[in-house]
């Protein structure tokens, strides 16, 4: 698991892995520094073995009106939200692609679908990601490898503050979403039981797009 700078959270996360019976190992990093990846993915090699899953989850957000955006506003968001997890599915392919068997989860956003004013370096980001999932999902589909995406929409985190009200209003399910539901539908894209889905985009959104 890796984490930038969080390190109650990320231990709570480990613990909590750990709890369930799993095993977890918390390296820090920023994605957003292209040498992350390859440090990343080879320590948890060395820790614990070939990665057969990676789910790109790192984001950040920006906001403001596209002419009041700046050059580091707009580089922040697409280096973390859409390099990163290049980088990071460029380290992990080619092992995936020897072993014949992986997944690739990558954590996009309705904004990449529906416009969102005052998001433009957020929805650049996540609808080029989704794009990405489309085009690597194609290449790598005879060698057992799914890439898939999870559309997140208006869901109760730290990083929807602010924006909840002004959304929620829009969400037929009159709710927002909770981690859980997007956790839900990742352990699906993760398992044997999509075996058969690949270059598609699960939405997560209470019918907010619908």
């Amino acid at each position: 698991m890796n984490y930038r700078g969080d390190d109650d959270g990320a231990a709570a996360t480990v613990a909590a892995i750990e709890a369930a019976g799993g095993r977890a190992v918390a390296v820090q990093g920023d994605v957003a520094d292209p040498a992350t990846a390859a440090a990343l993915v080879d320590e948890i090699e060395d820790r614990l073995g070939p990665v057969l899953c990676l789910v790109n989850n790192a984001g950040i957000r920006a906001d403001g009106l596209s002419p009041q955006l700046s050059d580091e506003d707009w580089d922040g968001v697409v280096e973390t939200n859409l390099s990163g997890a290049f980088r990071l599915t460029r380290r992990v392919i080619g092992p995936m692609i020897r072993a014949r068997q992986g997944r690739i989860v990558n954590i996009a956003s309705v904004v990449g679908q529906r416009a969102n004013p005052g998001q433009a370096n957020y929805a650049a980001a996540k609808g080029g990601l989704i794009a990405f999932t489309k085009t690597v999902a194609s290449e790598v589909a005879r060698r057992g490898v799914t890439v898939n995406a999870v559309a997140p929409g208006l869901i109760d985190t730290d990083m929807t503050e602010g924006i909840g009200d002004q959304l929620l209003a829009a969400v037929p399910a009159r709710r927002a979403g909770t981690p859980d539901d997007v956790a839900a539908c990742v352990r699906f894209l993760a398992s044997d039981g999509a075996a058969y889905v690949t270059g598609t985009t699960l939405t997560v959104d209470g019918g907010l797009t619908a």
